[in-house]
């Protein structure tokens, strides 16, 4: 590993800590890095979320304000967050390397087309009345659901909770995106025990990620919320596309 891939890593683990805080789709920025330094799609995969975990937590912890009162939200949803995640890294490793290198571009552009339409997504969840405070058994399975695809994949998944529980949650988008931060980083750590267990990680694009993302999330959690969001979006649907056409060819 050349010192400039070791600065692109980690570069791309403090984007990917801060994006995942405001946006939720920082696996868009650290895993088409590790593909373009000639990882494969699993191992990339798999020592991204092993290194997004600090990111995930140092997040979480960062918007510790807005979990106030939260408490049994938080545990009813973490419950579905760590059984959807360890089932989500299960299903990554028992299914052969061939389909997840066909799966991957489709999320990848669902990630996209999700990531575009967060404005629309916001928008609907500002107008929209929510009326519960746990949403019933159904939008516990739907937060069940998102955390399987968190922890075979992950990209967007922030954008994917963020949804559910807007559409059907009585809070604010505030409070809502601090239980999105808990949830992210309950999936990561899940899927991330077990890839440390039975996965193929590198260590060293692992550890790199792990530095930058946990800055990345303390600067993410402080400052986020100021910098224009159009260029996050931007730049995240671009390193999308990038990443889509990578692996095609």
């Amino acid at each position: 590993m050349s010192l400039l891939d070791v600065v692109a890593i980690v570069a791309a683990g403090f984007a990917a800590g801060a994006i995942n805080v405001v946006v939720g789709s920082g696996t868009m920025i650290t895993f088409p890095t590790l593909l373009a330094l000639g990882y494969p799609p699993v191992v990339a995969n798999v020592s991204n979320t092993v290194g997004l975990v600090p990111g995930s937590l140092v997040g979480a912890w960062g918007y510790r304000e807005e979990l106030r009162g939260q408490r049994n939200r938080v545990l009813r949803f973490g419950l579905a967050a760590l059984v959807g995640g360890a089932a989500g890294a299960v299903l990554l490793l028992a299914l052969p390397p061939g389909a997840f290198e066909a799966i991957v571009p489709v999320l990848i552009i669902l990630a996209c087309v999700l990531v575009a339409a967060q404005p629309w997504i916001a928008r609907r969840l500002k107008e929209r009345p929510a009326h519960r405070e746990h949403g019933g058994p159904g939008v516990w399975l739907l937060v069940l659901l998102t955390a399987v695809y968190g922890g075979y994949f992950g990209a967007a998944q922030g954008v994917l909770l963020l949804a559910v529980m807007g559409l059907a949650l009585s809070d604010t988008l505030q409070r809502l995106n601090a239980v999105k931060n808990v949830q992210a980083g309950l999936v990561n750590l899940v899927a991330g025990l077990v890839f440390m267990v039975v996965g193929d990680v590198d260590w060293a694009a692992a550890g790199l990620i792990a530095l930058g993302s946990a800055a990345g999330g303390l600067v993410g959690a402080r400052v986020g919320r100021r910098l224009p969001p159009l260029v996050l979006r931007v730049v995240v649907v671009v390193v999308g596309v990038v990443a889509v056409v990578l692996l095609v060819l």
